[in-house]
């Protein structure tokens, strides 16, 4: 039972640790959900592709903006 523990305590630490995050953003309808590893933090991320780019969350200038601040999009 010890042994049991040890390792689900182990694996939720390797979970509760890991840099990898998924955000739904639903901005222009599109319902995206992005993934980032060790990426900037989202919503300025986001903000300043939008600047950048536009809000079509959609184009090739903003998911490659976003894919320079560690974000890539995936259409689910």
């Amino acid at each position: 039972m010890h042994k049991k523990l040890t390792v689900l305590a182990l694996a939720a630490a390797a979970l509760a640790t890991g840099a990898c995050v998924t955000v739904i953003d639903a901005g222009d309808g599109g319902d995206y959900a992005w993934t980032g590893n060790g990426a900037q933090p989202f919503d300025g991320a986001r903000e300043q592709c939008r600047d950048r780019a536009g809000d079509k969350e959609g184009t090739t200038a903003f998911i490659t903006c976003m894919s320079e601040k560690g974000w890539t999009r995936t259409d689910d």
